[in-house]
């Protein structure tokens, strides 16, 4: 019987990680043939590592249409809609989580209801508000419309109800206030949630391309999605500098990962205890 639990859990691990290479190789094959010359990424048959290493495609790419710009304008929209999406949600999942008014839970599935609408759907409207307010080809024509997302207030919304309601009575009994409440109990608490929040927000702003497609017109403004596209030109693709900048821009989703994945699995598990 012992045996059999020991070999049920060696092919558990075994398929794990089987399945884990699966998915995780086509994002490596990207990396190493990254650093690959323009005749090696056609071999026949292929090779997994590069016969001569190098960074050329990293020299050409980094050059080709000023790909350094491309990067500090997506750090600057992805870093700024993270911060505003994180902030409207904490807030709003607070106010859903802990507040009783009328009419709540129906505004809270008016909120989720939202998810059955695709960009698709609503971007010319979208689109031809921001155009009245003269928002477009505009940083924050692309930052502010997605900024709250029905998905970060459901999963703070999730989390702030497993915290307890005695805690929140017992500091109103001992002189705080609401902004005191919120800020010094119910924020530090939420950290795993804000975390989890924080790294997919991230990386939805980081690989956005449709909305920015449809805001932006002017070369300068150009986030790397965007940029990514124009090694794709009509007649050719520039292979070895689309591989190389993807590559790179692969690294700062992967930072923001390293920095919070010991809240992650903790703020996915928790907003589910409850409610």
């Amino acid at each position: 019987m012992k045996s059999r639990k020991v070999l049920i859990g060696f092919l558990k691990y075994v398929i794990v990680i089987v399945v884990a290479v699966i998915f995780f190789f086509p994002m490596l094959w990207v990396v190493i043939s990254a650093f690959k010359g323009e005749s090696e990424l056609f071999l026949n048959p292929p090779r997994i590592l590069p016969v001569h290493f190098t960074l050329d495609n990293f020299k050409s790419g980094l050059k080709f249409g000023n790909f350094t710009q491309y990067f500090v304008n997506s750090a600057y929209v992805t870093i700024t809609s993270t911060i505003i999406t994180v902030i409207i949600s904490t807030m709003a999942g607070y106010g859903f989580a802990k507040f009783k008014f009328p009419g709540r839970d129906v505004l809270f599935i008016g909120v989720m209801a939202t998810l059955m609408f695709s960009l698709e759907i609503i971007m010319i409207p979208m689109f031809l508000t921001l155009k009245g307010y003269g928002l477009i080809n505009t940083f924050i024509g692309i930052i502010i419309p997605p900024a709250a997302t029905p998905t970060g207030i459901f999963l703070l919304r999730q989390h702030m109800r497993s915290i307890p309601d005695e805690l929140l009575e017992a500091a109103k009994i001992d002189g705080a206030n609401e902004y005191q409440i919120f800020t010094k109990l119910i924020v530090p608490l939420s950290v795993p949630a804000i975390s989890t929040l924080t790294i997919f927000s991230f990386v939805w702003r980081w690989n956005d391309y449709l909305w920015p497609f449809l805001v932006i017109n002017d070369d300068k403004k150009r986030t790397v999605p965007l940029a990514l596209a124009n090694f794709v030109g009509q007649y050719a693709v520039r292979w070895g500098d689309l591989l190389a900048m993807t590559t790179l821009s692969i690294i700062p989703t992967l930072i923001i990962f390293l920095i919070f994945q010991k809240y992650f699995i903790k703020g996915i598990s928790m907003t589910g205890l409850k409610g």
